[in-house]
């Protein structure tokens, strides 16, 4: 039952439900990886057992996948569907003008290229997620693991010249060894504190050879949903300066129960 939630997950309730009822029959929908996005995914399920509903579904990752065809999703790759009507996916932060920073769960390849690949891409975040300026969530940098030092360099090189506040780069692990992504890359996670020129540090990062693709999403993102913790739900659309709000109905079943932060 939502009034058994804890604040923070009757949050990504709410805004997983109010994303996923923006879907409708015979969409192409680009599903996010995270935690949030799967409690979309999950959501999405009930809607096609107990609606009927029809959709095609482009999973960003492995276990996305695994996920949906779990719920009865119908999962086609994205060469498959061609071109989409919309992807959700969550974030790790956004700002005011819904740039995002995104790439916590490792899958930021795959979800930029399916996002950028839609009609539209909204946003399902709690409003924790929400910053003035990003930086303070370590930005993941894609890199081919051949010579990952040297690109590790190279990247604090061109740090130096950047508007943050620091230039420390990690190499992500799993264990006591370097996470892999889907694709059989490695992760640098950028330590900035602050980013002054998102728009400015996005293109140079991915001007350093090695570097497959960076977690900033700017201008991707066309509305986000906000979920609190309370069960109020805030819609920003940033293409018509419009915003909605809305208040989760108490009651019903937590379908998310068996699912971690």
């Amino acid at each position: 039952m939502t009034g058994d939630m804890s604040p923070i997950d009757k949050a990504k309730f709410a805004a997983a439900c109010r994303a996923a009822d923006m879907v409708e029959n015979g969409m192409r929908v680009g599903l996010g990886t995270g935690s949030t996005a799967a409690w979309m995914v999950r959501r999405l399920g009930e809607r096609v057992k107990q609606e009927g509903l029809r959709i095609k579904g482009v999973p960003t990752s492995t276990r996305t996948a695994q996920l949906a065809r779990e719920l009865g999703i119908e999962v086609v790759s994205l060469d498959q569907a061609g071109w989409l009507d919309l992807t959700i996916d969550g974030a790790d932060e956004f700002d005011g003008e819904l740039n995002l920073i995104k790439g916590g769960g490792g899958a930021h390849l795959q979800e930029k290229i399916v996002a950028t690949a839609s009609d539209q891409m909204i946003v399902i975040a709690d409003a924790g997620k929400e910053v003035e300026t990003l930086g303070a969530f370590p930005l993941p940098v894609e890199v081919i693991p051949f010579g990952w030092q040297t690109t590790r360099t190279l990247i604090q090189e061109a740090l130096d010249t950047m508007d943050v506040l620091g230039n420390s780069a990690a190499l992500r692990m799993n264990g006591e060894a370097p996470f892999v992504t889907d694709v059989g890359n490695h992760i640098l996670d950028l330590h900035l504190q602050r980013i002054g020129n998102a728009r400015q540090l996005a293109l140079v990062l991915n001007q350093v050879p090695g570097v497959v693709e960076n977690g900033l999403f700017i201008d991707i993102c066309d509305k986000v949903v906000i979920g609190h913790g309370d069960g109020r739900v805030e819609l920003r659309d940033i293409n018509d300066g419009t915003l909605e709000l809305d208040q989760l109905v108490e009651g019903g079943e937590n379908l998310f129960s068996d699912l971690a932060d």
